[in-house]
């Protein structure tokens, strides 16, 4: 073989091969950027696959017309043409977001709460529809923000923790009731607030359509005044109506209008008044039993069929923290494992559970139970050193597994006790209550302590802790006919029946949503 025609043949395989080893590693690199990092195919990314920069396509209008948009207008300042991508900017439903936030973002420059100077963030937005029908009416400094970032619309960024410095926005926006969704509401709303400048504005579409969830909202933006609330057709199935709530931040903490929980009484700023909001829920309410059961054991037992659970009649996703308090829990399955896991309709909100039980006898079975926090204490007015009495009824059959429903008195009252008696260390659960939770997370308290209601009631109204209760499930213990024993009563309570349900009416004439326990 002629060596001369060898040599042009291996040179054009070796350049036939290094073409498409280079074709190979541009589509890796095509692949790479779009399919992993979900950002757009620039030029410097190796890609040839942009759209051209003069590239026009019609889009119908927010106001009935057609406008033609120009794929170069939707980029921020820095980005190319390349990163338009004609197969998401011509889809039905991005067309449809577009239109309907350019109307919204319309009418909000018609009112004055944007400009075309305005600075602008929009948050929690996963294509960034929102951010391209600001650029299209004017709006050009305008990014979103998400945690998968696609640019050059939206950064990657977390909406509790958001990669901007403090007053930097002019206005904010959060749509597609993504508030409504978040984890952390709380930490979603103080970035707004946050990243917004002083006497800037914050638009935020929710679902909030009860008082108490709007309450609830507004409770959330402590350092914004509401301006105005409009209700508007939304643009796809997930959320077909809209609530659109307008704050401006201001310099000093507003009230919003709403009746603060906390009043000042002199010096102690203890009292509270709860809410009015929360009387239209009371309103609801299923009846108190006014009549005395004979048989209180079925009827109260019954009874909890009938129970209107707050989470069925409002929206209390607006919460901080979601916390259930059981005083008197005795063992786990009592009540936390068998009635609230089972039956308290959470709206898939995930609660922490605190157990409060002086009787020893439960305690380690505690120790292997996730999510609850065990109080091996006693409720109590205040901090001091209790008796406290394992149950020793006339005609009950004393188990381990009946013991917990034990009363309690300070160690040096005259009250004597026919009973086992435990010295056990009494704390002030209102004081506890104060410094555990907030009027923005949700607290949802059963209480059964074998007739210290009486005293522990009244010092939660005393110290204004009742108001950071929502919804009380209260067992009142009086002198009852036994099951035991047709025709007699109980010894072990003083308290008759009558005064059960004068303490009932009025927690409820309150504004607190208490329920008839078992």
């Amino acid at each position: 073989m002629d060596p001369l025609t060898v040599k042009p043949s291996l040179l054009k395989n070796f350049l036939v091969k290094l073409l498409v080893f280079g074709v190979l590693i541009i589509g890796v690199r095509f692949a790479y950027v779009v399919t992993i990092t979900g950002e757009s195919c620039n030029v410097g990314d190796f890609c040839f696959f942009s759209l051209p920069e003069n590239l026009n396509f019609m889009m119908a209008g927010a106001g009935g017309g057609a406008s033609a948009i120009s794929a170069s207008d939707a980029v921020v300042a820095g980005g190319g043409a390349g990163s338009v991508r004609r197969d998401l900017y011509t889809s039905k439903d991005w067309i449809k977001a577009v239109n309907f936030y350019s109307s919204v973002f319309q009418d909000l420059i018609s009112h004055g709460y944007l400009s075309p100077e305005s600075k602008s963030l929009c948050v929690e937005t996963p294509k960034g529809q929102d951010v391209f029908s600001l650029k299209e009416i004017g709006v050009s400094d305008s990014v979103g923000i998400f945690k998968k970032a696609s640019k050059p619309l939206v950064v990657s960024g977390e909406s509790h923790r958001m990669p901007f410095k403090d007053n930097t926005f002019d206005f904010v926006f959060s749509g597609g009731g993504m508030l409504d969704k978040s984890p952390r509401p709380l930490d979603f709303a103080s970035e707004i607030v946050r990243t917004l400048k002083p006497e800037g504005f914050a638009v935020v579409h929710v679902s909030a359509k009860d008082t108490y969830s709007f309450n609830s909202f507004l409770g959330l933006f402590n350092s914004c005044n509401l301006l105005t609330i409009r209700d508007i057709e939304g643009f796809d199935s997930s959320m077909p109506f809209i609530r659109e709530m307008v704050l401006k931040k201001e310099v000093e903490i507003l009230s919003h209008g709403i009746t603060k929980s906390f009043l000042s009484d002199g010096d102690s700023g203890n009292k509270c008044s709860v809410p009015g909001y929360k009387l239209e829920l009371v309103r609801k309410a299923e009846p108190l039993i006014k009549e005395e059961p004979l048989k209180p054991w079925i009827t109260l037992k019954r009874n909890i069929k009938n129970i209107k659970y707050l989470p069925s009649m409002a929206d209390i996703s607006f919460k901080n923290r979601y916390v259930y308090v059981d005083v008197g829990a005795r063992s786990y399955g009592s009540s936390i494992g068998s009635w609230f896991k089972k039956q308290y309709p959470k709206q898939n909100k995930t609660f922490h559970v605190y157990a409060i039980e002086a009787d020893k006898t439960f305690h380690e079975e505690y120790n292997v139970k996730k999510g609850v926090t065990l109080l091996p204490f006693a409720a109590w007015v205040k901090n001091e050193t209790l008796s406290f009495e394992i149950n020793r009824d006339p005609g009950d059959k004393v188990t381990v597994k009946g013991r917990g429903m034990g009363r309690i008195q300070p160690v040096n009252s005259k009250g004597g006790f026919d009973s086992e008696v435990d010295k056990i260390q009494g704390f002030d659960f209102a004081n506890w209550l104060k410094n555990t939770v907030t009027e923005r997370d949700f607290v949802v308290m059963k209480m059964d302590v074998e007739g210290t209601e009486f005293d522990l009631i009244p010092r939660l109204f005393e110290t204004g802790a009742i108001c950071l209760v929502d919804e009380i499930f209260l067992e009142c213990h009086y002198s009852r006919w036994q099951r035991c024993c047709p025709g007699k009563r109980s010894e072990k309570y003083d308290k008759t029946y009558g005064q059960c349900l004068e303490l009932f009416t009025s927690l409820r004439q309150s504004g607190v949503l208490v329920h008839q326990w078992w």
